[in-house]
């Protein structure tokens, strides 16, 4: 399963990041690397972003970029 298809308040362990290029650097420069936990905080109203939380802070991802990041529920 990928990151954009948790649930707000679901928990899971990140397993792989995809991408190509900067997109994949950035993603893990910004702290989305394999056996990372992850929480889905809240979401925006029209559905993207979500709100992430992990390693102590909230990040926002947008819902294309989470499609790229391959997880496992806990």
């Amino acid at each position: 399963m990928t990151l954009n298809e948790l649930a707000i308040g679901e928990s899971a362990v990140i397993t792989a990041v995809g991408g190509e290029g900067a997109l994949r650097r950035h993603l893990l420069d910004m702290g989305l690397t394999p056996r990372t936990r992850v929480m889905v905080r809240k979401r925006a109203p029209m559905g993207d972003p979500i709100e992430l939380h992990l390693r102590g802070y909230e990040l926002t991802l947008r819902l294309e970029d989470a499609r790229s990041i391959a997880v496992e529920r806990v």
